[in-house]
């Protein structure tokens, strides 16, 4: 038996969900042949930093790129239309095509079900993040044959949208965890002031940082009472225009004001390792974000979180912004300064609310999430 592990996007953020379980597949079931397929150099530099050694029948085969014009057609759009991630799954269907199953943590490479002419092959979807945005439950999410799913939450929001396979899914916790336990805070600023973490999300509908982001920047730059750590989703700055299709919207996105790189209290990165891999989230004491799954991360300890609502979203009672019950939800500058001193003052002030969230969202149990997600797998395939 034969099961690939694509990673078929321009930046390493998937990587984290779904590798743990190619490791644990392998170890434990060592008669199945587990291909791990990245299609960019920075997936495949950050399978080699976190795989460490790997099992015998473990292998890393990097895919073919893009062809040059799917290339030249991506960089035209600013990057804003997936082409290249499209061209790579065409020009690798052979790769493809002598595979029991494909697990991916995205759901472009349904393509090659539906419109590359591989129909049989199995695909298996580990998702990426437990968060609460409705492009997460969209009608693709359930064309998987298997869906791998981090808690109860998922499960009942794929279910009410009718989109959950009885024999199609399990619930295995969140595999990312299992990389390495919580530490302790990374020291990146000289002094002890609360440290915040600024992680806006990409899509133009729902981040803060196309109306706002640079003030929120400068404000921080100007205080003398907090550090930051500007961390954004990975992919906001990986284009130069970003579109969201659930809800709507397309913007060019704005660049870091250039005194902000040079703000001793302000640490900027636009998307190292250490944005993907729960640095941040680990090192902060307040997190400032918008519709970025890894709150949900930053809640495996509960610590204050402010939300950002640059669109007068009609949020409350609406389970795609569940995550911003965790925390007060702001609109300007005066309520951000006013309820980062509430979160400084009453820290604890959300944390039942915050455990809550945040077991609905993650089963976790002593079994590792990796073990238990191939666990899963084997069963499916009846290996």
């Amino acid at each position: 038996m034969r099961i690939g592990f694509l990673f078929n996007h321009e930046a390493a953020h998937q990587v984290a969900h779904s590798l743990p379980v190619a490791l644990s597949l392998a170890r434990r079931c060592p008669d199945i042949d587990v291909r791990i397929l990245p299609a960019s150099g920075a997936a495949e530099d950050e399978i080699r930093r976190l795989a460490g050694e790997t099992p015998s029948n473990l292998r890393v085969t990097p895919l073919r790129g893009a062809h040059g014009a799917a290339r030249m057609l991506n960089r035209a759009s600013g990057g804003s239309i997936p082409i290249d991630r499209i061209s790579t799954l065409y020009r690798n269907r052979d790769r493809f095509r002598d595979l029991t199953a494909l697990v991916v943590p995205e759901k472009t490479s349904l393509l090659l079900k539906t419109h590359l002419g591989l129909p049989q092959l199995k695909m298996i979807h580990t998702r990426h993040g437990a968060g609460d945005r409705a492009v997460g439950f969209d009608r693709a999410s359930g064309r998987f044959d298997l869906v791998l799913l981090s808690g109860p939450k998922i499960r009942d929001r794929l279910d009410a949208a009718g989109l959950l396979r009885p024999n199609g899914h399990a619930i295995v916790g969140y595999p990312k965890f299992d990389l390495k336990p919580p530490r302790a805070k990374r020291r990146l600023f000289a002094d002890d002031r609360p440290v915040v973490l600024y992680n806006p999300h990409p899509s133009p509908a729902l981040s803060s940082w196309y109306r706002h982001g640079p003030f929120i920047l400068d404000y921080f730059s100007k205080s003398s009472a907090y550090n930051l750590i500007f961390a954004p989703h990975v992919m906001l700055f990986a284009k130069r225009f970003n579109i969201s299709l659930s809800p709507p919207a397309f913007h060019a996105v704005p660049g870091v004001p250039r005194h902000i790189f040079d703000a001793p209290n302000i640490h900027v990165d636009p998307g190292s390792a250490a944005s993907v891999d729960m640095s941040y989230t680990d090192a902060a004491d307040i997190y400032l974000g918008d519709a970025s799954s890894q709150v949900y991360e930053f809640m495996r300890t509960p610590r204050p979180c402010i939300f950002f609502d640059a669109h007068r979203q009609r949020w409350r009672d609406d389970p795609n912004f569940a995550h911003w019950a965790a925390g007060p939800v702001v609109n300007d500058m005066a309520a951000l300064d006013a309820a980062l001193a509430d979160a400084v003052a009453r820290p604890h002030g959300f944390e039942t609310i915050q455990k809550r969230l945040f077991a609905y969202s993650f089963d976790l149990a002593d079994t590792p999430s990796a073990d238990r997600a191939a666990a899963a797998i084997a069963a499916f395939l009846g290996a």
